[in-house]
């Protein structure tokens, strides 16, 4: 045999410090950045202004596109907004149903527009599989006081 073989030994399995210690206690510290991500946001700190200064210029000036840069970042797109719906209560499965039946008429009558008519039966799909879940534990817990083991 080597001497190899000898001073390096079996791999080592499993975890060689405990959970929460560090292999390296003098390695980089926390919050600690990578001196290329350093040097981008000096170079961009410099330049922003000035990038800035002259989106507004061309805006002013009636480029649309500036000025779009502009508003999205002075006032940001809504994701979503309140709707108000006449829906029955949603207590059962045939609730659930009628619910469906009154977004899909709000969505055809215009009322709601089909993404807002989408997120309105996604709700209510996630209420119809909590009443039928709710409902099967009933009926399993009813099984097994007829016929305890």
């Amino acid at each position: 045999m080597s001497d190899d073989a000898e001073t390096t030994g079996p791999k080592q399995r499993g975890r060689p410090w405990p959970r929460g210690t560090s292999g390296n206690p003098a390695g980089r510290p926390l919050g600690a950045r990578h001196e290329a991500l350093k040097a981008l946001d000096a170079i961009g700190s410099e330049g922003a202004a000035d990038v800035m200064r002259k989106v507004v210029e061309e805006a002013k000036g009636g480029d649309m596109r500036a000025a779009e840069i502009l508003l999205r970042r002075l006032w940001p797109e809504r994701k979503g907004r309140p709707v108000a719906l006449d829906m029955p209560s949603t207590t059962d499965a045939a609730s659930v149903a009628a619910a469906l039946s009154s977004v899909t008429l709000a969505v055809a009558a215009g009322d709601l527009s089909p993404e807002e008519g989408q997120a309105v039966a996604a709700i209510l799909e996630t209420q119809r599989r909590a009443i039928e879940t709710a409902e099967l534990e009933a009926r399993i817990t009813a099984l097994e006081e007829r016929n305890p083991r």
